[in-house]
Parts: structure tokens; sequence; C-alpha cells
């Protein structure tokens, strides 16, 4: 599994050389570190797939001595993996240019990254190839762009749960958003392998 987690990196390493410098224009700009972090972490693992929907890499893996559960959980261990790189990256940039950046922001960052990879990994089995890519990109920039409105109206309207949310401490808070991502994740890679079993190539 180790050896399908490193393909990713072989196969990328021309566009990695695109990541440092991506990046930074994220960092020069001034985004938020929270942007910067989530952007950083999607970067290896969507290029992944939007090469393999191209390639149809699908059909070489699966004539490898590997079984679907090991592909699939190696995207699943991958996106990890390369979100804590991506972090200690974009971390030691932020550091670099002198821009702050708090444990909370990489937590928030690394929070919605999950949460994104886990509402968008089983899509890539379910669409076509040539049609999911544009369709996960422009989902990122409608919830990037729709973020702020729903968590205005929540806080506006919604009141109980926001006010169930400040009586909990930093740590039952924390704890708390932490499991609930992890389930999702946990679910979805579930969900991804079951439909990826099911599939023929």
């Amino acid at each position: 599994m180790f050896n399908l987690i490193r393909r990713d990196v072989i196969l990328q390493k021309w566009q990695l050389l695109f990541f440092i410098p991506f990046i930074l224009v994220f960092v020069i700009m001034g985004a938020s570190p929270v942007l910067v972090f989530l952007v950083a972490s999607i970067f290896i693992p969507f290029n992944t797939y939007a090469y393999d929907e191209k390639a149809e890499t699908n059909i070489l893996l699966n004539s490898l001595p590997y079984t679907r559960i090991e592909i699939i959980a190696s995207r699943y261990l991958g996106a990890i993996f390369y979100m804590l790189l991506s972090i200690g990256v974009t971390s030691l940039a932020l550091f670099i240019f002198n821009k702050p950046f708090t444990l909370t922001d990489i937590a928030i960052g690394s929070g919605l990254f999950l949460l994104f990879a886990a509402f968008t990994f089983p899509l890539f089995q379910i669409f076509k190839p040539g049609y999911i890519t544009t369709v996960i990109l422009i989902s990122f920039i409608l919830l990037s762009w729709a973020a702020q409105p729903i968590a205005q109206f929540i806080t506006e309207h919604l009141t109980a749960i926001t006010d169930f949310i400040a009586s909990l401490s930093m740590t039952a808070l924390y704890t708390g958003v932490t499991l609930i991502i992890m389930a999702i994740y946990l679910i979805s890679w579930i969900i991804t392998t079951s439909i990826y079993q099911r599939k023929v190539f």
C-alpha cells in the first residue's frame, strides 16, 4: 500500500514543482491562514485524482497485485499523509514571510480539508471520468464563497446551536469536532470502498 502512495508522488513530480509557488501566491497575497492550509492540503490528493481520471489509471491499478480495498485505502491514508506534509511546508512558508498563524488555523484548515475530501472522494467513483474534476472545482469555489454567509446565518438565526457551542469548553469542542470529522471521513472511506469494489473496469 505504501508503494501506491509513493506512486502518486512519482507521477506528480513535475506538478509538485508548482506546489510551493502555488502556495506562496496565497501567502504573499495575504490570504487567511485557514484558506492557505486548506488549499495546500487539497493540491496533491486532487491532482492525483485528476491525473488518474485522464489516464484511466484504474485499469492499470486493478492489474497489479493490490486488492481494491488497498487501492482505496491508499487514497484515504495518502490524503492524510499529504495533508500533514502540506501543513509543514505551508507553516514554513508563513513563518518565512512573517505571516502570523495559530494551531487553531491549522486545525480548522485540516478539518475542512478532511470534510471536503470525505464528501468528494466518493464522487470520483460515481461520476464519469472527464466531468468530476470540473464538478469538484466548482463545488470548492461555491463552498468557499458560501461559507461566510452560512456561518453568519447560523450565528444570527440558530441561536440555540451557537449558545450550545459557546457553552462548551475548548477541550470538549475540539474533541467533539475531531470525533465527528473522523467519523465522517471513515464513513466516506467505507462508502467509496463499497462503490469501487462493484465497479467494472
